[in-house]
């Protein structure tokens, strides 16, 4: 009998190692180094992410698959990396300072912030429906501890308890649908399973619905689409601002990474005929996570409900398809990270501790206060919310555009009434900026060039990439290779 080795190539996996092997490096040096150094962890982590984005935008271009078949870099994965970077970066740089304020500047912070990029990297290079759920998992643990990283906060362990327990039970959905599409084709490698639907009729094979269906229940609990948004609010009001703002970029974008690659490639006519399952899905997303954002009082459970909707436009993007339907995703995913990130970091800028002014209506006469948050502010909610010239209108012109191109036309009619409706409570923040009284004092704001440079960036890249999107649409469009 011959024994086959398998070929391992380390460079598809290069930028993988790299942030592996320093997580691991940045916990040890928690240990074993004083506390005056540990302070500047967060510094060599974001060094580290730097340094990982570089390695990562070396591989555009190519596809490779490696590890027998079981990872992929192609343009699809490599954008999907350089978005999970930047997000990560984004949030180190918020988290610098925010950690010292809470108390919570452990070695272990920056090492599962790492471990769950990781993880996200796993996901969008998974050829194999084995290496995705990897990825899922080692991204998931992660967040649930840090989503309870405040020990001493009963909100913030409720928040852990709670994604912890609902993520467990959605996992199991995603791991008996991965079990019941083996059972079906006899593999979990996701070309594989394309060929052998492809010669197979998918719809008189009752596993293959029922595998589908699991599947549709996993992704969407981590996309947080309805109906499987009920942990969203909660959570994100209850872990550390910081950690609410990176679990609503990194880790979304991964799981929407994943579901496409599952759905377009592996399950292409499957999805063709569950794209009404899908229509609903993303059709109730956007409209309840609007409506349900307007009654929202706190600043975090408000941009919770706006990611729900948020979700409902990614989700059109995987049901449009085709050749725009895969890049308009990855615009979306790049455009909402800027965007979400820069108002999570308006949040931790007026936070104080153990107070984080979550409250809308503590952010009456900010505008006056402090009026370059506040233009940030608006920025941010205006771009959110779609309105030219920033980048939310371009990523919503483009998934809707994909979704008309490839006739869902009425999806797309929605997704329109839905950024109209969800103008309302954008706006609402900028309306108590600028036109009510204050509420309360504005404590002297003294911003650490980490958070500066945050800042910048996020209002660089919502202002930048709204203007002159060219070169970005340029790049996702060749991220068509997913197929």
């Amino acid at each position: 009998m011959e024994i086959v080795i398998p070929q391992f190539d380390l460079k598809s996996i290069s930028p993988i190692i790299i942030i592996t092997i320093f997580a691991m490096i940045i916990l040890a040096m928690d240990v074993f180094f004083k506390k005056t150094f540990r302070d500047s962890l967060g510094y060599l982590t974001f060094l580290v992410v730097a340094l990982t984005g570089m390695v990562a935008g070396t591989q555009l271009g190519d596809t490779v698959y490696s590890f027998s078949n079981m990872f992929v870099v192609d343009n699809f994965s490599v954008l999907f990396n350089l978005i999970f970077l930047i997000s990560t970066g984004i949030v180190i740089l918020l988290s610098v300072r925010y950690t010292m304020q809470e108390g919570i500047n452990n070695g272990e912070y920056y090492t599962l912030i790492l471990f769950a990029t990781m993880g996200m990297m796993l996901m969008a290079g998974g050829a194999d429906l084995l290496t995705i759920f990897l990825g899922l998992e080692i991204m998931s643990i992660s967040l649930y501890v840090l989503a309870g990283f405040r020990r001493d906060s009963v909100r913030s362990n409720e928040a852990s308890l709670k994604y912890f327990l609902l993520g467990a039970f959605a996992t199991c959905f995603l791991l008996y649908g991965i079990a019941m599409l083996y059972g079906a084709t006899g593999t979990t490698n996701i070309k594989e399973i394309a060929a052998f639907l492809a010669n197979n009729p998918s719809l008189s094979n009752p596993m293959i619905i029922a595998a589908t269906s699991l599947l549709v229940v996993g992704f969407g609990f981590k996309v947080a689409c309805v109906p499987f948004h009920k942990w969203t609010p909660d959570v994100y009001e209850g872990a550390p601002t910081a950690i609410t703002a990176f679990m609503s970029v990194g880790p979304k974008a991964a799981a929407f990474a994943a579901f496409a690659r599952v759905f377009l490639v592996a399950l292409p006519d499957v999805g063709q005929n569950w794209s009404i399952i899908l229509w609903v899905l993303a059709a109730l997303t956007m409209t309840v996570g609007n409506l349900v954002a307007i009654a929202q009082t706190n600043i975090k459970r408000m941009l919770a409900y706006s990611s729900i909707a948020h979700a409902g436009y990614a989700l059109m993007a995987i049901i449009a398809g085709g050749d725009f339907g895969p890049a308009s995703l990855v615009f979306y995913m790049l455009a909402y990270t800027f965007m979400n990130l820069g108002a999570f970091a308006v949040v931790i800028v007026l936070g104080r501790k153990g107070e984080e002014n979550a409250n809308i209506e503590d952010y009456s006469g900010l505008g006056f206060k402090h009026p370059v948050l506040a233009v940030a502010m608006c920025i941010f909610m205006f771009s959110l919310a779609g309105i030219p010239p920033f980048v939310g209108f371009i990523g919503k012109f483009y998934i809707f555009s994909a979704a008309i191109k490839n006739g869902f036309i009425v999806l797309a009619v929605i997704g329109v009434v839905n950024s109209v409706i969800s103008v309302y409570y954008y706006l609402r923040v900028s309306v108590v900026m600028y036109m009510k009284t204050p509420v309360r004092e504005f404590s002297p704001l003294s911003l650490s060039p980490f958070m500066i440079l945050a800042l910048i960036l996020t209002v660089w890249g919502t202002i930048q990439l709204g203007i002159f999107p060219g070169k970005i649409i340029s790049l996702v469009q060749n991220s068509s290779l997913l197929y």
